[in-house]
């Protein structure tokens, strides 16, 4: 990675760390550190006569030869230019490496499992584009961590505890006693269990009113969460790792174990009938109802049972969190409750994915003709395909309300950003496949790299050779919207390339080695699109 190589020639110049960054602008630089600024201050210097000082070190500590240029900018900035060599050097690991290229070695990070939970959406219809939004970052995010050396688990937890009051309502809507959940995929499970509904009823005859609302809603978010999966794994193109069922929570113990730990350490009392957790006392805003005077449960116990189980039983040295917009206010308690179990918050990363509004010839738009106000992610999909709604959505940051322009997600032209960027893909395909194709080309055997200097290819070689320290990027941050940035950066560097330089027909040593680049751009498209999870065409 040439920026972790620039690290090292001036840790090894100087004894210092520094901070490297990419400026925006070229005319100040690949790289750029201000590390001079930093040690002016301690050691009383003016940075520039430091900057001076560590380039002449650093010159003499570049065996390599990574920079073709150095230059100081006032007022105190060291500006660097990597060399033609160092690109054509880096573009020859892209070769060697193919697919392995920027991946990390899980050896070399010696890094605990990392479980990545997202969608997780109530049991009680279909998935919505809100859940789409979430369900494809925490993808994405989950690819990228697997790729950076980490060990990975995909899992979605299901909250189908018969006990719960949306559970309760499902299945009072199954009995023909409400209507909160009642659509027309629903009628139509509960025409297909009629009889296992049926069975339930006999069965718990003798059990209390809710009891059998709790049995019954069980069984019916068991066909709705069959058919959510079914619909994830075939047209989301999503795989988890595991389904974690909250009612397994209560089956095994768990929650029973939770309550009867927290009671241990003093950390419940009763008041007004329901039983309390002393939220405030690890810096939540107030303490919190553990019971109900009812005798159900909040969401906060059977959660904390969850997050116990992944960091005390399954002992994951991290996990993350994906939820919706609703779920903000309930950051506070959860990470209370961690800390009252003597887990450390850090261990937990939660991002919130925000509203989507879908937009339609620049106004609002409802697509879903369905009793409610969601729209679900089978409409989105038949509307502008799996891939358009994957990049749109990775587009935004989660935290972030977006916009979700229906017009441009269907366009296919080189305005739509998705088909823009697997447009490149399919013309640097297209070129080495036209190649395949005049076999009386002779190209050269063994490609001269060090004739590619002009402006388009040493920018081309430029922004491939940046792809491992954007992964890394993307994986410290926990932000796939960087790698979609750098796809559409790449992208549009290769148009240029292809629209500026001759490949077939260039004399043969020149355009062999051409080809090489365009092998290059090939695998780094093949990694990108893999992580995100859109496909790569051969055609458009």
């Amino acid at each position: 990675m040439i920026k972790e190589r620039i690290k090292k020639i001036i840790k090894d110049a100087v004894g210092e760390e520094a901070e490297i960054f990419v400026p925006e602008n070229e005319k100040f630089g690949h790289y750029s550190t201000n590390v001079a600024l930093r040690l002016a201050k301690e050691k009383s210097k003016k940075p520039m006569a430091i900057a001076e000082d560590i380039k002449d070190k650093i010159l003499s500590f570049d065996k390599l030869r990574t920079f073709g240029k150095i230059e100081i900018a006032s007022p105190g900035f060291i500006n660097f230019w990597i060399s033609e060599k160092t690109l054509q050097n880096e573009l020859k690991e892209i070769l060697k490496k193919k697919n392995s290229y920027g991946k990390a070695s899980s050896v070399k990070r010696k890094m605990g499992s990392i479980q990545v939970e997202f969608i997780s959406a109530n049991p009680t219809g279909p998935l919505t584009i809100g859940n789409g939004r979430g369900g494809f970052f925490g993808d994405v995010l989950a690819n990228i961590l697997k790729f950076s050396g980490n060990k990975i688990i995909k899992e979605y937890y299901v909250n189908d505890a018969k006990n719960s009051t949306q559970i309760r309502e499902l299945g009072k809507t199954g009995l023909g006693l409400g209507e909160t959940y009642l659509t027309p995929g629903l009628k139509k499970i509960i025409k297909k269990l009629k009889s296992k509904i049926s069975n339930v009823i006999l069965r718990c005859a003798q059990d209390a009113p809710q009891s059998v609302a709790g049995e019954v809603g069980y069984l019916l978010a068991g066909e709705i969460n069959k058919q959510n999966k079914k619909f994830v794994e075939k047209v989301l193109k999503i795989k988890f790792d595991k389904w974690f069922s909250e009612e397994s929570l209560y089956k095994s113990g768990a929650v029973k174990k939770l309550l009867s730990d927290l009671k241990k350490k003093n950390l419940v009392y009763e008041k007004e009938g329901a039983s309390w957790f002393k939220a405030k006392q690890f810096g939540d805003t107030e303490d919190r109802v553990l019971i109900r005077s009812s005798g159900e449960p909040t969401y906060i116990v059977p959660d904390l049972a969850y997050h116990a189980d992944k960091f005390k039983k399954r002992k994951f040295s991290k996990a993350i969190d994906v939820w919706g917009a609703d779920h903000h206010g309930y950051i506070p308690r959860l990470k209370a409750g961690l800390k009252s179990l003597g887990i450390s918050e850090d261990r937990l990363k939660i991002v919130i994915a925000q509203m989507v509004r879908l937009v339609k010839n620049g106004q609002e738009y409802k697509m879903s003709k369905r009793k409610g106000d969601y729209v679900t992610m089978e409409d989105l999909i038949k509307e502008v395909g799996l891939d358009a709604a994957r990049f749109f959505f990775l587009m935004s940051a989660p935290d972030t309300h977006m916009n979700f322009d229906l017009d441009l997600a269907k366009e296919r032209s080189m305005k739509n950003p998705v088909y823009y960027a697997q447009y490149a893909a399919v013309r640097a395909n297209s070129i080495l496949q036209k190649n395949k194709k005049l076999k009386n080309l002779k190209t050269k055997s063994n490609p001269n790299l060090n004739l590619l200097s002009t402006k388009e290819d040493v920018n081309l070689m430029k922004i491939l050779a940046r792809f491992p320290e954007i992964v890394e990027e993307a994986a410290q941050n926990y932000n796939p919207q960087i790698l979609v940035r750098y796809s559409i950066d790449l992208a549009r560097q290769f148009h240029n390339f292809y629209e500026k330089e001759h490949v077939i027909g260039e004399r043969a040593d020149l355009m062999s080695a051409r080809l090489e680049l365009i092998k290059a751009t090939k695998i780094i498209f093949e990694i990108l699109f893999k992580l995100l999870g859109i496909s790569y065409s051969r055609k458009m």
